[in-house]
């Protein structure tokens, strides 16, 4: 047994005090899911036409041009529309939103996909450039870090005046508020064992769809969307007030340890012992005291030990892990639009796709729970992807020949099959990476995913000249994605790698029960220098 984990275990296990705060850690995801859902909102397009003769239009964009007074002969000459446009009826219950305010449509309608890549380009950015913050600074200070920005950033968005100052806002808080995401997943996952560890991440997963589907109500309050960034702010605010303090949100033992601080370690651990009425002085004849452990751990490590995510490149199983996992993710973010765009009418209501996502979010999130510890996380993995790729596929081949429910059926299936991979690409991720460079090694997949689901505005920016084309690839990489997912370690019931030699040992297991427990080697061996002279002499 490591040692790490055996101090763990001498501290209580997961006791009283760890799994309060683990569920404790689930009531944040309510301001996050808040904060990542408010995007659709603010870029909801509103019912509109020019207010100079609607009644003369067709279309909603046909108003932006009308005829000169005195035509010239032979042309039909147009301007701007000059009389101020007119919205029939909030999209999303908001009187006013920077599509109203700025009129962001027809001629202008592309700054609306801008704003959307911009803000899912802010949480890329903080995925990748914060994971590795919570490495070498810890969980805690990230986390605490990235709210105060959070709040500042959205209460400077809420009195924001001109289109470019709020993309940068809006690129930086969403960087902060991903880096309190990654720093909070983090670090709920290292205060659970194995056994409870799919119960509280997918717990999180349901709280932040509860703050998904508040999020209308909050706009239906505050009909105006400076107000209801406001909300938002003040909302990382109380996060910040109660969150901010060490003993709801301590710094995570399990980091502590593999990164050699068993010092700051001592105080949490001694906290955790006594909340599970454990003596940390008392040692038994068979094993040493929590003490004794944490004593032998202090003068083995004279300082704190850091990694880089660059040191990926010396490992043999890792890397690929990494390159499986962070594909999966792409895959499932990318896939999402195509399978909303065959969902909902050409022009939908808001409300329509909107809460069907977060209703299936939270189904995917269910069949997680109840599947991925009793049929494995590559398993369920493999499964999830391949129906996937098989709705994708059926519906790029015979979309305009297939009946309407059948359509309606594989776009729904396909979209809970993304959801599906998306939470479990990042929890197995996070089960994978070593602890020395989990924050980075998360903070990459879950930038991947974000990458994916920039695409779908990029392609709005251009007409959606490029859907089918995106539509194609999407499903051609999930189809191999399945050989890929093959090469994976299972993870269930395992405790975490605390480094990197720990997370090389995992290797791949068979799907199939009756097979032995575990290969003796990976798929893919690492190259052995002598391979090729041994293979000369036996010829």
């Amino acid at each position: 047994m490591e040692p790490e984990v055996r101090v763990l275990r001498l501290a209580g296990g997961f006791g009283r005090a760890r799994c309060l705060l683990a569920a404790a850690s689930w009531l944040p995801c309510v301001a996050l899911g808040l904060a990542l859902g408010s995007e659709l909102l603010l870029t909801a397009l509103p019912a509109h036409h020019c207010g100079s003769d609607p009644a003369r239009a067709p279309s909603a964009c046909l108003p932006l041009s009308y005829p000169e007074s005195v035509p010239r002969a032979g042309s039909y000459d147009s301007r701007p529309c000059s009389r101020g446009w007119y919205y029939a009826q909030p999209a999303a219950d908001l009187l006013r939103s920077p599509v109203t305010q700025r009129n962001l449509v027809c001629e202008d309608d592309w700054k609306l996909p801008l704003e959307q890549v911009d803000h899912l380009l802010g949480w890329l950015l903080g995925c990748v450039l914060l994971g590795p913050g919570c490495d070498w600074f810890g969980r805690r200070a990230v986390f605490v870090g990235s709210l105060v920005l959070a709040t500042g950033l959205g209460a400077g968005e809420a009195l924001v005046a001109s289109f470019p100052a709020l993309l940068i806002l809006r690129l930086l808080r969403g960087g902060a508020l991903a880096g309190a995401s990654l720093a909070l997943y983090v670090a709920r996952l290292e205060l659970c064992d194995p056994p409870n560890r799919l119960a509280f991440s997918m717990g999180a997963g349901l709280f932040s769809v509860v703050g998904i589907l508040l999020l209308p109500g909050l706009a239906l309050l505050a009909q105006d969307w400076h107000l209801l960034q406001g909300l938002s702010a003040l909302t990382t605010g109380l996060l910040l007030l109660f969150w901010g303090f060490p003993a709801v949100f301590p710094e995570s033992p399990c980091w502590l340890l593999a990164t050699g601080q068993p010092a700051r370690a001592r105080r949490i651990l001694w906290h955790f012992a006594k909340a599970s009425s454990v003596d940390p002085e008392d040692s038994r004849e068979e094993e040493s005291s929590l003490a004794m452990e944490l004593d032998v751990l202090c003068e083995g490590c004279p300082q704190a030990r850091h990694h880089s995510v660059l040191e990926l490149r010396h490992t043999h199983v890792t890397w690929k892990n990494a390159l499986i996992l962070g594909f999966s993710s792409l895959i499932s973010g990318g896939i999402r639009a195509s399978f909303l765009h065959s969902l909902v009418p050409s022009d939908p209501s808001f409300y329509w796709p909107y809460f069907l996502a977060a209703g299936l979010e939270a189904a995917a999130t269910i069949f997680l729970l109840l599947t991925a510890d009793l049929w494995g996380r590559r398993s369920v993995l493999l499964l999830s992807t391949l129906i996937l790729g098989l709705a994708s596929l059926l519906l790029l081949a015979g979309a305009q020949y297939l009946p309407s429910w059948t359509v309606l059926f594989l776009s729904v299936l396909g979209l809970l099959a993304s959801q599906a991979v998306s939470a479990l690409s990042s929890l197995f991720s996070a089960e994978v990476f070593p602890t020395v460079i989990r924050g980075a090694g998360l903070g990459l997949v879950l930038g991947a995913g974000f990458l994916g689901q920039a695409a779908a505005p990029l392609t709005k920016m251009h007409g959606r000249h490029g859907f089918f084309l995106q539509h194609v690839v999407f499903t051609s990489f999930a189809l191999l994605a399945l050989l890929c997912i093959l090469l994976l370690p299972e993870s269930r019931g395992r405790a975490l790698p605390q480094s990197l030699q720990d997370a090389d040992r995992l290797h791949r297991s068979p799907l199939l029960r009756g097979c032995p427990h575990q290969d003796l080697l990976p798929l893919l061996p690492a190259s052995l220098p002598g391979a090729g002279t041994q293979l000369v002499q036996e010829g």
